[in-house]
């Protein structure tokens, strides 16, 4: 049977009886997660993953506390808010989804709390000016993957590509970087369609895209959601490949996506196939701790890149807390709150299970083409498509 977080969504998560010099050197960690709505099946692996984050630093404690935004944009600025003023919160680490996380940034800038964004967009971190120098995000940008994926259609010869993704920001900046990405290249984009997050019926876009005759079709969706368009396809007869961003790398796409999800390439994180990597990769050793940790407690095949985005948060907290400390700032003040931020900022060589975090005044993301694979999905399960690397 799987275990769930002992935690009430909003109770604080504690290990042990605090000492009165104890508590003055506790670090509170504000965490917004979407465990219900449309994102559940993401937030609900970042939620997981706070159990196995540290607890202790060195002789400082750090306590978490999380909170549920039900996928909704104004909830996680709520959240935030009350993390902060109640919680007297040093960082936030959320929210699962890009909408969300974009409305926190003004707070995380007003309260001058950093904040390190579980979602993917670029826009969450770019350009790093003005209430974007208090953001930080820990899944790879668009960029980064969109690249890779139009490396994979040329070497697949596509030539006629169809879209179709979330009408939100996510789906929008993703047809973007793949515009950006095909420029130059032998790929046209010959229909583009969009559909919202509780949508429950695709047809009307799945026909116009085949219609469009595409030799390949890229889906922009993530969690559970972005199945939809990949079943409809199928049941339409849709013979091309099939793209999906790394919004899908999660079990729960899989069970939910079945025998249509086969053939279909994504770009991912390592941590999906941590046990296919080579030996001298870096994320491979980081990749089976925190699989092995996370399915002890979860249930085999549990583990999903999304969860990784909250474990890899962990980690550059982890490493910024002593940091920030030396400067003689204590927990819960706004000179540690900023001495915090400055550290995050000048991560280096941070191993997550995703990639390799160096960030700096002009980059709040740190990752390089390390953070990235492509896959293949067959028999029901990520292959690491050697071939496409």
């Amino acid at each position: 049977m799987k275990k769930f977080l002992p935690c009430l969504l909003g109770a604080a998560l504690v290990a042990g009886a605090h000492s009165a010099y104890a508590e003055d050197q506790t670090v509170n960690v504000g965490v917004v997660v979407s465990a219900t709505g449309p994102a559940a099946s993401l937030g609900i692996a970042e939620r997981n993953t706070v159990a196995l984050l540290p607890r202790q630093i060195g002789e400082t404690k750090v306590n978490y506390t999380i909170l549920d935004d039900a996928t909704d944009a104004t909830q996680a600025v709520r959240n935030m808010r009350k993390l902060i003023s109640e919680n007297n919160a040093d960082v936030i680490i959320g929210t699962t989804a890009t909408p969300g996380s974009l409305a926190m940034i003004d707070v995380a800038a007003e309260k001058k709390v950093p904040m390190i964004s579980l979602a993917a967009s670029a826009g969450i971190v770019e350009p790093v000016e003005g209430a974007r120098t208090w953001s930080f995000k820990t899944p790879q940008n668009d960029v980064l993957m969109a690249a890779a994926l139009v490396h994979a259609m040329e070497k697949a010869g596509i030539s006629k590509l169809g879209f179709i993704g979330f009408s939100d920001a996510y789906g929008q900046n993703w047809l973007k970087e793949t515009k950006n990405a095909l420029q130059g290249k032998k790929i046209e984009i010959v229909a583009t369609e969009s559909y919202a997050r509780p949508d429950t019926s695709v047809t009307g876009q799945v026909l116009k895209l085949m219609a469009a005759k595409p030799d390949a079709i890229l889906i922009a969706g993530s969690g559970t959601a972005a199945a939809l368009p990949q079943r409809e396809l199928k049941q339409r007869g849709f013979k091309g490949q099939i793209y999906q961003t790394h919004g899908a790398g999660n079990s729960e796409f899989l069970k939910m996506c079945g025998n249509a999800c086969e053939g279909m390439i994504l770009p991912a994180g390592p941590i999906l196939v941590a046990d296919q990597l080579p030996a001298d990769n870096p994320m491979r050793a980081t990749g089976l701790d925190y699989t092995q940790k996370y399915e002890a407690q979860y249930g085999k095949g549990s583990v999903s890149g999304f969860g990784g985005h909250m474990n890899d948060a962990g980690a550059l907290v982890a490493a910024a807390i002593p940091k920030a400390l030396a400067g003689g700032a204590k927990p819960g003040t706004e000179g540690f709150r900023q001495a915090l931020r400055d550290a995050l900022e000048n991560s280096k060589d941070v191993v997550g299970v995703h990639g390799v975090f160096n960030m700096s005044a002009k980059d709040h993301s740190g990752l390089d083409d390390r953070a990235r694979v492509l896959l293949r999905v067959k028999n029901g399960h990520w292959e690491f498509a050697q071939d496409l690397n």
